[in-house]
């Protein structure tokens, strides 16, 4: 009797042992500043170095993201190029999806932006689609981030 429930239960309990666990979700939250980025437009590329004329930081918690950039080296004039934003987002797996609620031009507040990320050592790699009709802008990017340790 034993071994007739064994045969039955046996199979069952290595087939939920089996089954596929999801992703782990990659560890974003922090502060990360801009080191590079790829956009590529209709098949043309175009690499920044963002370590040279400018700074930004993203800050990601549990529930939003915001961005912070402005040039290193002040005008002269009473110029500020300054550049920020933020909202929630959420993350599952991999996939991480910004949702833009706040931004100085009102042209990107509302949208959606899917990305990939990953994370190697303190780098962190977001790739995916910028659309935005009303700015003419369709592209993939590809950014990569320096966990801040100050």
């Amino acid at each position: 009797m034993k071994s007739n429930i064994l045969t039955i239960v046996l199979p069952f309990c290595l087939l939920f042992a089996c089954k596929p666990q999801p992703a782990s979700t990659v560890n974003i939250i922090g502060t990360w500043r801009l080191v590079s980025g790829t956009t590529i437009t209709r098949g043309v590329s175009t690499f920044t170095d963002y370590t040279k004329e400018t700074n930004m930081i993203k800050i990601i918690n549990g529930s939003h993201f915001s961005f912070l950039k402005h040039d290193l080296n002040s005008p002269k004039d009473s110029s500020n190029h300054f550049d920020a934003g933020g909202g929630s987002y959420s993350l599952v797996g991999n996939q991480y999806t910004e949702h833009l609620d706040y931004y100085g031009d009102r042209n990107w507040e509302g949208k959606t932006f899917l990305f990939t990320v990953s994370i190697s050592n303190d780098t962190l790699v977001q790739r995916g689609m910028e659309k935005v009709e009303k700015e003419g802008i369709d592209r993939e990017i590809i950014e990569r981030y320096v966990r801040e340790t100050k």
